[in-house]
């Protein structure tokens, strides 16, 4: 189940996620102590990030849904949020960004991601290329 979602404009999380972070702590009025993301779906995943006033921790997984991201705050119940990939079509982004408004109780991400005519699971980033030698 996720409790909204994000479009970000790349796979790039050190270049996205201070946007979002910033973006969801004026929404909630809360603010954001974590982020979670799954290791395989993103590129240049920093330790930490700066937000305001503070340094953001950056959780790396691999046993994680790709599809979404989770922020977590002091004091209250995580927030997650379905990604939306980047270079979607505008429509179909704005239909995913529609359905997680609604009541979607029983939907999961591919479920939700199907429904806006979306691939359900994301490219997998390629491997870091090694050195020669």
């Amino acid at each position: 189940m996720v409790d909204g979602a994000w479009w970000p404009g790349s796979r790039d999380a050190a270049a996205e996620l201070p946007a979002l972070v910033a973006a969801v702590d004026q929404r909630l009025g809360r603010t954001t102590l974590r982020v979670g993301v799954h290791q395989d779906a993103w590129r240049r995943i920093p330790r930490r990030l700066p937000a305001r006033g503070r340094q953001v921790r950056v959780g790396w997984f691999r046993h994680t849904d790709p599809r979404v991201i989770t922020l977590s705050f002091a004091g209250g119940e995580p927030v997650v949020l379905l990604v939306i990939p980047p270079g979607t079509a505008a429509g179909a982004a704005e239909a995913a960004l529609r359905l997680t408004v609604q009541d979607t109780a029983g939907l999961t991400p591919e479920g939700i991601l199907t429904l806006a005519s979306l691939p359900a699971h994301p490219p997998r980033r390629a491997p870091a290329a090694r050195p020669a030698g």
